[in-house]
């Protein structure tokens, strides 16, 4: 059986291959663009903000109630930047690319003793600077998938006082994604999809805005928030 098997995987092996090498050439498209050492471009696209809430379960002692809290829904939001990239070999690029991320974020929080519920929609408009490694396979035809990983410091520019919770502006994220250049006769096409994870806890604790004491129970019932972004984007070169 495991010699069958063994002969199954080296068939399957050797079609694929053939395959692959049966592929018809076809003319390329803006053949000497990837010489090029700098390249330059613009991006839209769209994305999901989202955000991870660590509860404590923490009881008020003077009411004896006990919140807990989520980010319920995915709220789409708009991306737009400019692209830079330093070729470092064939294969290797670094890549720079600052941002405007339009967007916005949903809790709801429940109150575990009486089942009420409230409600905050936190929007936000990151000024981001990602610095990403881009590894390239060979280019085929007029395609050439590619995967990126690096890190994106990001700031927030729309914070609302009196809000029942409120986040540091500054952040830090890791970032891995994937995409394709597609080279077309007048410009190159890339379509990416990025997925980014935020490495600071970005709960405010101090919230010295609050007037109403009882608002600081949504703050107080968290060990921590930390946020998270999945990007799909059209980059154009």
């Amino acid at each position: 059986m495991r010699y069958a098997l063994r002969h199954i995987l080296l068939m399957l092996l050797a079609g694929s291959t053939l395959c692959a090498l049966a592929q018809e050439r076809k003319v390329q498209n803006r053949p000497f663009i990837d010489e090029r050492r700098f390249h330059y471009g613009f991006t839209i696209g769209v994305h999901d903000q989202g955000m991870h809430l660590r509860g404590n379960g923490y009881i008020d002692p003077q009411t004896g109630d006990q919140w807990v809290a989520e980010n319920d829904k995915q709220n789409f939001g708009f991306s737009v930047g400019v692209l830079g990239e330093w070729k470092l070999n064939k294969y290797l690029g670094l890549r720079l690319l600052p941002s405007l991320h339009f967007g916005s974020k949903h809790f709801t929080f429940r109150n575990l003793s009486t089942g009420r519920e409230e409600t905050q929609d936190m929007k936000s408009t990151y000024v981001s600077l990602p610095l990403n490694l881009k590894v390239a396979a060979p280019r085929f035809n007029n395609y050439r998938p590619y995967v990126v990983a690096g890190v994106n410091p990001m700031y927030d520019l729309t914070r609302k006082k009196q809000e029942k919770l409120r986040c540091k502006p500054f952040n830090v994220y890791l970032e891995v994604g994937l995409g394709c250049d597609f080279y077309l006769p007048f410009f190159k096409l890339i379509p990416e999809l990025k997925f980014s994870f935020g490495l600071v806890d970005i709960l405010q604790r101090n919230r010295t805005d609050l007037t109403d004491p009882t608002q600081h129970i949504f703050t107080e019932s968290l060990d921590g928030a930390s946020a998270n972004m999945v990007t799909l984007s059209l980059y154009f070169e």
